[in-house]
């Protein structure tokens, strides 16, 4: 395909632009393949506003006849541009951002339009941006990724004794979004695992992802048992868990779905882990939203602050309707529960929902967040987004295809990766000092899970960004993100490391909105951001005189 078939009009002179922040300004709107590209020349200065297409979520169009602009441009401009038709192009972006381009020419809003419609919405990942992203400063000859399996298994002794790395999985054989290898018990063997796929869902069995340093404890994740109304069982499903517990007298897991919702899911073919099979296992149901009911939440939330009425009242209401601050609170108070299973009650943990793509891999990432101090790092912190986001098959095309704004009829859509983000922003305010993770690390994370230069999150697992060649042609986001020019704004200065576990409050009180993402596009929220950088340039500034001392 070539992207010029679907750019009529590749610009267009003299369209004004308004964005959050800034005042009304006109230019030049050019249109690529891949780029919305607005150069404005002021005073004998140039600036350029650049818009990857994949941002944009949705775009409306209408007649506009400028008679408003007096207070903004000179009568000579105004009454220039009043003569003949044209329109107004509204861009609302992924990552919260409305634009408008007001446009000279009805044909040419319409053209524009239309290449923004098309070009945003390309289906085919191979003609996205990261496979022609090619900076300078990057090389695709560079190591793509930040570890393995194999690297993890090295790294973490306590693994070495009673699990081993398996290559069951080589060609995605027994599980299309597992990686090649993964690390289970000893005791069992490959063909034991083959059968273990079969018996559950997408064939995602159980595997460690989580040891812990002192009691050897280990978190395991999967999707759910596939019983069937006719409780149907696996022995081999059953001899891996009780390998998972070894010598322990029994071990948890804590099934994200409500006891009557895992009763339901018998009837469709799934199930959950009976006592009678599973003698050792105590299991606790904690209902977690996905999908759909994640996705509404959201629209809900962004919906709340663009409202512009300025009412308090309606304000919080809007707020407290689209329950968007209690998936935080259950996320986290979940995610401590498991931490409680493996730090306090020194048991081994298996942890899943129905797919195990998406709760399952939040619960795991934030426990782990709880009790592992090396993943409070910069780099252990990337490391573990990496291991349980990418490698575990977080579905990121089909999740993050659409945001808050869009149109169209949600599908597969749901925030899961934004919860994540949003769930350690509420670690990082309420540990300031326990993680080396700023909220611009945050803040960008959020958006290159929707829209982004990099191929990290492109693809829904491994099996396909490895028949795309992902990491052959695109540049890794996390390599990216610890080159040394980035780390300043991607580490927190305040960074002290401890090897206590950090337990997140999650009463009401203490969970706060997380404005920089949410309200980041209003004035009263860029003075906030503009005082934190200030605060950040100083903290920065007084460690270097330290050091120096």
């Amino acid at each position: 395909m070539e992207f010029y078939e679907f750019i009529k009009t590749a610009n267009v002179e003299d369209v004004v632009l308004r964005q959050p922040l800034q005042p009304p300004s006109r230019g030049t709107l050019c249109v690529t393949g891949h780029h919305l590209l607005f150069s404005v020349r002021e005073d004998g200065n140039a600036r350029q506003v650049l818009l990857l297409l994949r941002n944009i979520d949705a775009t409306e169009k209408s007649v506009e006849n400028f008679s408003g602009y007096s207070s903004v441009f000179s009568n000579t401009d105004r009454s220039k541009r009043m003569t003949g038709s044209s329109g107004t192009i509204t861009v609302k972006c992924k990552d919260l951002r409305v634009l408008q381009f007001d446009i000279p020419g009805m044909e040419q809003c319409l053209n524009i339009a239309h290449s923004i419609e098309t070009l945003s919405c390309l289906s085919c990942v191979s003609e996205m941006y990261p496979f022609f992203y090619r900076p300078p400063h990057l090389s695709l000859q560079d190591k793509w990724g930040l570890s393995s399996t194999e690297e993890f298994y090295s790294q973490t002794k306590e693994l070495h004794d009673r699990w081993r790395v398996s290559s069951v999985n080589r060609g995605y054989a027994a599980c299309p979004s597992y990686p090649a290898t993964v690390i289970v018990p000893k005791d069992v063997d490959d063909d034991m695992l083959m059968k273990v796929a079969k018996f559950r869902q997408g064939g995602r069995f159980p595997v460690v992802c989580y040891c812990h340093r002192k009691n050897g404890r280990v978190i395991v994740r999967s999707s759910q048992p596939l019983t069937g109304a006719n409780r149907k069982r696996c022995q081999e499903d059953a001899f891996l868990l009780q390998a998972v517990i070894d010598g322990s007298d029994k071990g948890y897991i804590i099934d994200l779905r409500s006891s009557q919702q895992a009763q339901q899911a018998r009837m469709t073919g799934g199930g959950f882990e009976s006592k009678s099979c599973y003698t050792n296992w105590k299991r606790l149901h904690r209902q977690m939203e996905r999908g759909k009911v994640l996705q509404e939440s959201l629209v809900k939330l962004v919906e709340a602050c663009s409202d512009e009425s300025h009412n308090m009242d309606r304000w919080l209401s809007k707020l407290e309707n689209s329950r968007w601050l209690s998936h935080v609170q259950t996320a986290l108070s979940t995610a401590g529960l498991l931490a409680e299973c493996v730090e306090r009650d020194g048991r081994s943990a298996l942890v899943h929902g129905s797919e195990g793509t998406d709760s399952t891999l939040l619960v795991s990432t934030l426990a782990q967040l709880i009790m592992d101090p090396r993943c409070r790092t910069l780099e252990g912190f990337l490391t573990l987004l990496e291991r349980e986001w990418v490698q575990a098959g977080h579905p990121f095309q089909q999740r993050c295809a659409h945001s808050a704004h869009s149109h169209a009829r949600f599908q597969q859509e749901s925030p899961v990766f934004l919860l994540l983000l949003d769930c350690v922003w509420q670690l990082c305010r309420q540990f300031p000092l326990a993680l080396d993770v700023s909220e611009t690390l945050l803040l960008r994370l959020a958006t290159e899970a929707y829209a982004s230069d990099f191929g990290t999150f492109l693809c829904n697992n491994d099996q396909e960004r490895c028949s795309l060649e992902v990491k052959e042609k695109t540049h890794c986001l996390f390599r990216a993100l610890l080159r040394r020019e980035e780390r300043e704004w991607c580490s927190n200065p305040l960074f002290e490391p401890t090897e206590l576990a950090i337990w997140p409050s999650v009463y009401p009180q203490s969970l706060q909105l997380w404005t920089g993402f949410f309200l980041r596009w209003t004035r009263e929220t860029q003075h906030l951001v503009e005082a934190q950088q200030g605060i950040r340039k100083m903290v920065i500034e007084l460690g270097q005189q330290a050091d120096c001392n």
